[in-house]
């Protein structure tokens, strides 16, 4: 079981419609929570807002959602977004095993109103008293949640790849160029795989730049 502990962050008041400035007086999760029914996602119990909960410095990885709901059309103010869910448990203060979710909009298909790597925004039970700056844990049986220090990784790995570039310089990016790096990787140092595509592409451009000759 994967046990992560985050500290509660201040949000944009759009979920839970708070912010004067929110396009969704009633909240955007108010909205949203029919089109997740009709899905098989009962939120019912949920608190019509989220907790943003950070693990700054570390980027969070969620991998296998329990679910995914692709292209919802769910207000005329926006392209169709895709949204996925974890199912989860909280420990808080002195209550445990609360029922929660992981709940992610698709960076890719949102306009506004996003949330950094470092962050995941939680839908639970109303949770009395919480504060920014109180800690939160989440709880997930099926590991996949995972915090990853992504400069630290990255410099790692362009260290791990400084010598096969020397000893094989174009060569190298030829044959681990696109996909291929992950392949490559999976093979060689399966602990990088963590870092995102934009992460890969960037320490590989590093790489390019300080070991090929010109």
């Amino acid at each position: 079981m994967v046990i992560l502990k985050g500290v509660v962050q201040r949000g944009h008041g759009v979920a839970s419609g708070r912010s004067n400035q929110s396009p969704y007086p009633v909240g955007s999760i108010e909205m949203q929570k029919p089109f997740f029914a009709a899905a098989g996602i009962n939120l019912h119990n949920c608190w019509h807002g989220t907790i943003n909960l950070s693990f700054s410095p570390f980027e969070v990885r969620l991998t296998h959602p329990d679910h995914c709901i692709k292209q919802l059309h769910w207000t005329d103010l926006h392209p169709p977004e895709t949204f996925s869910f974890w199912k989860i448990q909280l420990r808080f203060r002195d209550s445990q095993n609360i029922p929660g979710w992981i709940y992610r909009p698709h960076p890719e298909t949102k306009q506004r109103h996003w949330q950094p790597d470092t962050m995941v925004e939680l839908l639970a039970p109303y949770l009395e008293g919480v504060q920014t700056g109180e800690f939160i844990e989440i709880m997930d049986p099926q590991n996949r949640l995972q915090l990853v220090d992504s400069v630290r990784l990255s410099l790692r790995l362009l260290e791990f790849l400084k010598f096969r570039v020397l000893a094989s310089q174009e060569q190298f990016f030829l044959e681990t160029s696109g996909l291929t790096k992950r392949k490559w990787l999976f093979n060689m140092a399966p602990q990088f795989l963590a870092l995102s595509d934009n992460d890969l592409n960037s320490v590989w451009d590093q790489a390019r730049n300080l070991y090929t000759e010109s």
